[in-house]
């Protein structure tokens, strides 16, 4: 296997997950159904903390020298998306909970589950958040806030990319892309799992209208 392979395992087996928190939906479940600016923006600007939080507990204890370096700098990269989102909002917020995703990724100690669970299973999330944001503010006619979230998710997937570079020279054995596929894909399932939790909360159908 190597990291094509691994992506497109994670893909497939989690399309279904995927392709829901690709709905527009996802942004009724980050807002708890306040689907204006400030909560959209709130919502967003907490998800770059969460991640900032992930990465930089990482860089601090990771044993692999390249893994740490690519850590913190996706820690600062989060750091600096937290900053450009909060410039939108107008003003700081709170750190958030670490969520059931990132309180998982967190008690990762492996070189290899936090390059594949923060670096492939996260930033496929992710995308889709970015992609919802972008669409919101396009139906807002905001572009400006639209090309500042095109440019997050831009910047995020060349992180991905990093990071599935790395793990192509971190998984030795078989067992080491078996663990790595599993632990994305889990990630990806905690992610829609506390979707569609939120969204039947507010009695609404996580599934698609077909």
């Amino acid at each position: 296997m190597d990291t094509a392979d691994l992506r497109s395992a994670v893909e497939t087996a989690k399309e279904t997950e995927l392709d829901r928190l690709s709905s527009s939906k996802l942004l009724l479940a980050l807002t708890d159904a306040e689907l204006d600016r400030e909560s959209v923006l709130r919502a967003a600007a907490a998800s770059e903390l969460a991640a900032r939080e992930t990465f930089s507990t990482w860089a601090d204890d990771e044993e692999h020298d390249a893994a740490a370096d690519l850590f913190a700098d996706v820690a600062d990269q989060e750091q600096r998306h937290y900053e450009r989102v909060a410039d939108l909002l107008g003003e700081e917020i709170e750190p958030p909970g670490s969520g059931p995703m990132h309180g998982y990724l967190r008690e990762r100690a492996g070189t290899v589950d936090r390059l594949a669970g923060g670096l492939l299973g996260r930033t496929l999330v992710s995308d889709r958040t970015h992609l919802q944001v972008v669409s919101f503010f396009v139906n807002e006619a905001d572009e400006a806030a639209a090309d500042v979230f095109r440019e997050l998710r831009t910047e995020t997937r060349e992180a991905q990319d990093r990071g599935l570079d790395l793990l192509d020279t971190v998984c030795e054995t078989e067992e080491d892309w078996e663990t790595a596929e599993a632990v994305a894909s889990y990630v990806i399932q905690l992610a829609y799992d506390d979707y569609t939790d939120v969204l039947v909360g507010m009695g609404v159908d996580p599934k698609p209208i077909c």
